[in-house]
C-alpha cells in the first residue's frame, strides 16, 4: 500500500513537471516572422523568403495568390499612394496552435495610406492571419473593407474623364 502510494506521488508530479506546449502566446519566433514581413511590407521590400514556394495569398477574396502574385499585387497598387503602410497604433499579435496542431499568427493592425492624386488620408483597421510550417508562411489571409478607398479611386477617374470631355468640348 505504500509503495503504491508513493508510486501515485512520483507519477503525479512526473506528469506536473512534463512541460506543456503553448498553445497561446504573444511573443514567438513565428509572430517575429510577421513583425519583420509587415515591416517590409512598409518599406516596400517586397521579398518572399519568409514565405514557402507554394504559399497561398487570400486577401479579400477565396481567390489566391501566389507568392509572386502577392508581391505584384503590393507594387501595382503603390502608384495610388504618396505614403502608406501600417501604424504603430496597438497592433495586435497572437500565435494559436490548433488542436490539428496547426500554426496561426494572427494580426490586428491599422493602416493608413496618402492618395497620390488627391492628398487624401485614409485610415482603416485590418486583420492578417498567417500560417506557419517549418517555420515559413504557408497561407496567409487579409480581410479589410477598401470601400473608402475603391470609392476616391472612382472619384479621381470621374474626375480625369470630366476634364478630358471638358477639354474635347472646348476645341
Amino acid at each position: 500500500m505504500k509503495k503504491l502510494f508513493i508510486l501515485s506521488i512520483v507519477l503525479v508530479l512526473f506528469t506536473a513537471c512534463q512541460e506543456q506546449s503553448k498553445r497561446y502566446t504573444q511573443q514567438s519566433p513565428e509572430i517575429d516572422t510577421v513583425k519583420k514581413a509587415i515591416e517590409q511590407y512598409n518599406n516596400k521590400n517586397y521579398d518572399s523568403n519568409f514565405h514557402a514556394d507554394s504559399c497561398k495569398t487570400y486577401f479579400n477574396s477565396d481567390k489566391f495568390m501566389t507568392v509572386e502574385e502577392t508581391m505584384s499585387y503590393h507594387k501595382a497598387n503603390d502608384k495610388y499612394y504618396s505614403s502608406r503602410g501600417f501604424t504603430n497604433n496597438d497592433p495586435e499579435y497572437e500565435m494559436v496552435v490548433t488542436d490539428d496542431g496547426e500554426t496561426w499568427v494572427n494580426c490586428w493592425l491599422e493602416w493608413k495610406g496618402t492618395m497620390k492624386e488627391t492628398g487624401k488620408e485614409i485610415t482603416m483597421p485590418v486583420h492578417l492571419t498567417y500560417r506557419f510550417a517549418d517555420g515559413k508562411i504557408i497561407r496567409q489571409l487579409g480581410y479589410w473593407d477598401p470601400t473608402e478607398i475603391v470609392l476616391e479611386l472612382q472619384s479621381i477617374e470621374a474626375s480625369k474623364k470630366a476634364l478630358v470631355e471638358e477639354t474635347e468640348d472646348s476645341n
